[in-house]
């Protein structure tokens, strides 16, 4: 049976009773695809007309003929015949002029707990059955190969409500979350007409860490095709409220000093009194360095609300999902990432959603990524993805355009 081309509305019916499933196969994401220039197939291979396995397929021109690619699918409710799928997939690719053919499939290859032990076994079974199909095969890999991560770090959201979310936190990403409450941060979802302030957070960061931002016109796509399943999210922060905020948490820590100090009067031996007063002391002087540090960022800033960080964030029935984040280093210390995490947490078991997914990580638990310590703060797992495979109908033909673009200084 030959690979179909199905229609928007079938596509949409089929990914909606898959248990799993990207943002990458979504109507948003055709939709932002065809902003972006790309043509878009909605394929499948039915049963008894029955849609088992689906796919949005994009491609667009590239030298010697057409670029196919298929990321994060297909969408899998059967299966039972997803060989069949992959083999006529390159028929359907050849027949519609592709030199090149890449397939990222969103199955995972194993399972590992949060600190990067395996708690599963691997699954090669895929990767044999598309190297047999004459896929080329990428290998498993770390790091950001082509930009995206084979690696996630994700949280199951089974059974957690707004009351208990916190505690499923770890040991260290709990006193994170509530220390981060105390500065009087807001969170807030951007409009269209501000997504600038969006680009520039991510523009500073992608600065910092070397890598590519998107442009503001592809934040201002994705906003309209992803409509009110993403959210672009910022923490600021009043300086002034700061401050206001240090005065009054001191105030109520020296009335406690205070108490103290006066039943240490009566029992000027008790060792158990003399420690905490010791602590809130330590606590106290604390608050008074805050409130210096406080001071400066006012005269630097003023009264107004000033931007800390900002994350995008995207809701589907399957999974709510981390895309695309910054913040500024000069405000490290008030933790509006993390805040910006449980808001996304809250919101998706607001949704009824049960799965989040932070997205990427490198593959290395060497203690080397920084991006994984931030995420382990939220107790979830990770799993690895197959990671990439290419089909290529004409290998001699692609080799030959890939040398001469090589000698002309191409990529």
């Amino acid at each position: 049976m030959p690979l179909e081309k199905i229609s928007k509305a079938d596509f949409k019916m089929h990914i909606q009773l898959a248990e799993q499933k990207s943002f990458m196969q979504s109507l948003e994401m055709a939709e932002l695809l065809t902003k972006r220039g790309y043509d878009i197939d909605y394929v499948a291979w039915k049963e008894q007309e029955t849609i088992e396995i689906s796919a949005i397929l994009y491609s667009m021109p590239m030298i010697g003929g057409r670029y196919f690619e298929i990321n994060c699918g297909p969408v899998i409710t059967d299966m039972s015949h997803l060989a069949d799928f992959y083999a006529a997939l390159k028929n359907y690719a050849k027949r519609q002029g592709a030199l090149e053919l890449v397939i990222k499939p969103y199955n995972t290859y194993q399972t590992f707990d949060s600190d990067g032990q395996p708690s599963s076994q691997e699954e090669t079974a895929l990767i044999s059955m598309l190297t047999e199909l004459g896929y080329q095969y990428d290998g498993l890999q770390t790091g950001y190969p082509g930009g995206e991560p084979d690696w996630h770090y994700v949280k199951d959201l089974t059974g957690l409500t707004d009351d208990n979310l916190l505690k499923s936190f770890s040991k260290k990403g709990r006193p994170l979350v509530k220390k981060a409450k105390t500065f009087g941060t807001k969170l807030r979802k951007l409009n269209k007409d501000e997504l600038s302030i969006f680009k520039e957070i991510t523009s500073s960061t992608s600065d910092r860490r070397d890598y590519s931002d998107k442009s503001l016109d592809y934040y201002q796509d994705f906003y309209d095709s992803f409509d009110d399943t993403a959210e672009f999210m910022v923490a600021s922060l009043n300086f002034q409220d700061y401050l206001d905020h240090l005065i009054k948490d001191q105030n109520k820590l020296g009335k406690r000093m205070a108490k103290l100090e006066k039943d240490l009067e009566n029992s000027p031996h008790s060792e158990k009194k003399q420690n905490q007063l010791r602590e809130l002391t330590s606590q106290f002087d604390t608050f008074t360095t805050r409130q210096k540090e406080a001071k400066t960022l006012i005269a630097k800033y003023g009264q107004d609300d000033v931007i800390l960080a900002g994350s995008l964030f995207i809701y589907t029935p399957q999974e709510a999902v981390y895309l695309f984040s910054g913040s500024y280093t000069e405000f490290n210390k008030f933790y509006a990432p993390a805040l910006l995490q449980e808001h996304v947490m809250l919101e998706a078991i607001k949704r009824g959603i049960t799965f989040y997914n932070f997205l990427g990580i490198t593959g290395e638990f060497d203690g080397s990524d920084g991006v994984l310590r931030f995420k382990q703060n939220f107790n979830g797992y990770i799993v690895r993805k197959m990671g990439t495979f290419r089909y290529y109908p004409s290998p001699i033909k692609y080799k030959f355009i890939q040398g001469i673009k090589k000698l002309l200084g191409r990529h």
